[in-house]
């Protein structure tokens, strides 16, 4: 399979590549991080999604099996760029898939996601999760594309246990960004899942249970 991955530098998307290895496609924004990347086995590709054109994403994409939407702002950005980077750029990747004839789209949200921000919560976060929202509700217009959204709860750097929570909506928890990318690995091997919003959180079930159960 080739995978093409936005947001390449990601600890998830590092995770994912190193999984992947030869068959994955990281998307970078810093030149410096190809090094990074190409360490997991993967192939790294230089991409701002924030200034790349759809013509030059396309044929990034163009023959990829699968599109998976690993890239964010970060901690440290301003509200702006949680517009341009979680909303903007993966309505940009979805563009391109479609016109790439490219199908399977994974988009890692966040829970929290699809409901009006918490009240007192800061500027920022109030513009990520709308980013994050917009981004949601831009991928379920769309036909031409088998998306699935992931909505991980709060992510850790411990290891991953392969066992999980995952469903349309889960209490809100930790996971560990060793198993969320276990489990888009295993939604990658598993289309019966598209069209599915999914929230994820450590829990007690192996992941390849979980999802084939979806």
């Amino acid at each position: 399979m080739r995978i093409i991955i936005a947001g390449g530098h990601g600890k998830i998307a590092l995770r994912l590549a190193e999984r992947l290895k030869s068959g994955a496609v990281g998307l970078v924004r810093n030149p410096a991080h190809v090094a990074d990347v190409e360490a997991t086995g993967a192939e790294a590709v230089v991409c701002d999604l924030e200034k790349a054109s759809l013509d030059e994403v396309t044929e990034i994409v163009r023959g990829a099996d699968a599109v998976v939407f690993a890239a964010g702002a970060g901690p440290g950005s301003g509200a702006a760029r949680k517009d341009t980077v979680d909303r903007a750029a993966s309505v940009l990747l979805a563009d391109a898939a479609e016109r790439a004839g490219v199908r399977r789209f994974i988009q890692i949200s966040s829970m929290g996601a699809g409901k009006p921000p918490a009240p007192g919560r800061d500027e920022v976060w109030a513009a990520y999760i709308d980013a994050k929202t917009a981004a949601e509700d831009d991928l379920r217009r769309r036909d031409g594309l088998a998306w699935t959204i992931l909505r991980p709860g709060r992510l850790t750097d411990e290891p991953g246990t392969g066992l999980v929570r995952l469903a349309p909506e889960v209490p809100p928890g930790a996971v560990p960004r060793d198993d969320v990318a276990a489990v888009i690995m295993a939604l990658l091997d598993n289309p019966g899942t598209a069209g599915q919003t999914l929230e994820l959180v450590s829990g007690e079930t192996p992941i390849r249970t979980l999802v084939a159960a979806e």
